[in-house]
């Protein structure tokens, strides 16, 4: 039986049109499974196509600035001059102190995460602020003194730390 070259039906079955393939390429010594035909065949690599599309939706892309209602970030910034936040984080835009025992916050609003585990949201952010070892116990950040609205106004201010 002749060896006939793989369509988008055959690469995703009922999601066509969703990949292309190369024409006039045969598949790699090896990579019979792409060629295949069985329903499990199809949903493995409709798999594995969706894993590689979301690999690359991670990669390091600018997104929108992300923006708090009602939250004022130049307010953020008085309110972490007052609590003390640069004794232990380099922040843009506080000359002194530079502290170490915490990371930089250059470039915070273009973070993914927050403390390298949770998603960078202004709600968890907010959260984080005020509470963090409520988070993550094992953190090295203290609970704040701030207030929910103190604490919004924070978050608005490290979300224009978006250069890194």
């Amino acid at each position: 039986m002749a060896h006939a070259e793989p369509t988008r039906t055959d690469l995703c079955g009922s999601f066509a049109g969703t990949v292309a393939v190369d024409e006039g390429f045969p598949p790699p010594k090896g990579a019979g499974w792409l060629t295949g035909s069985t329903d499990r065949m199809k949903l493995g690599r409709c798999a594995l196509l969706a894993a590689a599309m979301l690999l690359a939706a991670c990669g390091d892309k600018p997104g929108p600035a992300r923006t708090i209602a009602g939250a004022d970030p130049a307010r953020g910034l008085a309110v972490m001059e007052r609590v003390g936040c640069a004794a232990c984080h380099e922040i843009p835009g506080v000359e002194w102190p530079q502290g170490l025992a915490g990371p930089s916050l250059k470039g915070f609003g273009a973070s993914p995460m927050i403390g390298g585990r949770f998603p960078n949201q202004p709600d968890v952010l907010t959260a984080w602020l005020i509470d963090a070892p409520s988070l993550a116990p094992e953190t090295g950040m203290p609970s704040m003194p701030l207030t929910e609205a103190e604490a919004r106004d924070v978050a608005a201010y490290l979300y224009t730390l978006d250069e890194r």
